[in-house]
């Protein structure tokens, strides 16, 4: 253990900066290094970090009810490419006017795309009415 003046003393004569690494440790403990240069370091890792980590997006495809068999087929190529590049896909569909009276044709649908995506994503938040839409929410599965 070596007195606050002291340690500082012996950072001046190296030219270096004395810095303070746990200060709630008892005693503090302190390190004589370039700060500037400590500062430049840990900036730089934490960069590397940013750019390693991937940012999930949440896509949304739109379906109605009475979707055609093409159009469906459309639709679900690039719901599975969206969960290939590892993003979240919003199901959403929409019904119209007398629509809403078959709510039921809607959710088969909706679980007809669950069954489809079986493999590359998991049902996050099973189908449930907001309003005069139907939404479901698909995570790629882990690898």
């Amino acid at each position: 253990m070596v007195p606050p003046q002291k340690a500082l003393a012996l950072a001046q004569q190296v030219g270096l900066d004395l810095v303070e690494i746990s200060p709630n440790a008892t005693p503090p403990v302190c390190k004589i290094m370039d700060f500037g240069k400590f500062k430049y370091e840990q900036q730089k890792r934490e960069a590397e970090a940013r750019k390693k980590q991937k940012t999930i997006e949440v896509k949304e495809v739109k379906f109605r009810p009475n979707t055609d068999k093409h159009d469906y087929e459309v639709k679900m190529r690039n719901v599975k490419r969206f969960l290939e590049h590892g993003d979240k896909v919003k199901v959403t569909l929409r019904f119209r006017g007398r629509e809403m009276a078959h709510q039921d044709l809607g959710r088969q649908l909706l679980e007809r795309v669950a069954a489809d995506v079986e493999g590359l994503g998991k049902v996050e938040n099973m189908p449930k009415m907001e309003g005069r839409q139907m939404v479901m929410m698909i995570g790629p599965v882990s690898r």
